[in-house]
């Protein structure tokens, strides 16, 4: 019978909720980490669950863990994987967790009752890394969407967000604007570091002075997209602004009207996503497309190569390059 996380606590002579905390990525002491980890080890925890399955028929089920399953992102991605397994004839079964409520025993235990064939994982964050990592040395099928950098040894599903952020950026520039800003993401976020660098390369490819000032954080939402557009207008000096999401670009687009300025006339944005409201704002948002849907695609596919067993089923990075859209953001 395989281990349980009441197992690991039991021998690690600790609480199921700590154990959760370190699957979780958060911290615990030290002796207490040591002694977790000694038990995960000495247990095989979760190991046995590939070999069990080899003697099950399969239950023609995959499982998709994502934390908020009603994002606009996550429901496309979710269409894309719903197509592919309706294909090979599959069930889905969603699992909505939160890494922050300790409620991974939950979806845990959908690989150690052998209820799917394999999972979908989407959206982890570098706090995830222990619960992926474990689950990823259990030799069982499965697939990440997102941060590719999270680990190595799994196949994991992103969008080419370097390419994106450049994409907007040299449009701009082919537009006759050479000051650009910047409003970048949340700090700690993947997206938001590969995002920021490829702005800065971007524009030094291009010639193009990067003036610190000209570079403000948001937390990807519509206010701290107008407060960052706020705190740049009374900088001055720039024509246009790449944003690192649409929501941050659609505020900060609100902040240039409330000055009495008008976009693109006196100052150009570009948001990144392609959010449904991107083409309905006034003005209609230039943007970066993100191909959810066949993330989606290419997700399950993998997965399935992984259930089947096929040769080609390596650990591996698919990165998917977006498309710009262009709208009356930017041009006049």
């Amino acid at each position: 019978m395989s281990s349980t996380i009441r197992d690991i606590a039991k021998l690690a002579n600790t609480s199921k909720s700590t154990v959760s905390r370190y699957l979780n990525g958060q911290a615990v002491k030290k002796k207490t980490q040591e002694a977790i980890e000694k038990v995960i080890k000495d247990l095989n925890y979760h190991r046995n669950i590939h070999a069990r399955r080899l003697v099950m028929s399969k239950t023609l089920t995959i499982g998709v863990v994502v934390e908020e399953i009603t994002n606009v992102f996550n429901t496309n991605i979710l269409r894309g994987i719903e197509q592919i397994a309706k294909e090979k004839k599959f069930n889905c079964v969603f699992y909505s967790w939160s890494s922050n409520s300790n409620h991974e025993e939950g979806f845990l235990d959908l690989l150690h009752e052998g209820q799917v064939d394999g999972l979908i994982l989407i959206s982890f964050k570098k706090r995830d890394k222990p619960l992926l990592n474990m689950i990823a040395e259990s030799d069982y099928p499965i697939v990440l969407i997102g941060d590719s950098q999270l680990t190595e040894s799994v196949c994991a599903i992103d969008i080419d967000n370097s390419f994106g952020i450049s994409e907007a950026v040299r449009h701009l520039h082919e537009n006759n604007h050479r000051e650009i800003a910047y409003i970048s993401g949340p700090k700690g976020a993947a997206a938001t570091e590969t995002r920021l660098q490829s702005y800065k390369s971007t524009m030094a490819q291009l010639g193009l002075k990067i003036r610190p000032e000209f570079i403000v954080d948001s937390n990807w939402t519509n206010e701290t997209g107008h407060t960052a557009m706020q705190k740049l207008l009374s900088i001055g000096g720039f024509t246009a602004v790449a944003a690192s999401n649409d929501e941050t670009a659609i505020g900060a687009i609100k902040a240039v009207q409330e000055m009495g300025l008008q976009t693109p006339v006196d100052i150009a944005v570009t948001g990144f996503d392609d959010i449904p409201v991107a083409k309905w704002v006034y003005p209609s948002l230039t943007t970066i497309r993100q191909p959810f849907a066949e993330m989606g695609v290419v997700a399950a596919k993998e997965l399935f190569k992984r259930i089947e067993k096929q040769d080609s089923a390596d650990p591996m990075k698919h990165l998917l390059k977006p498309e710009l859209v262009v709208r009356r953001s930017t041009i006049c």
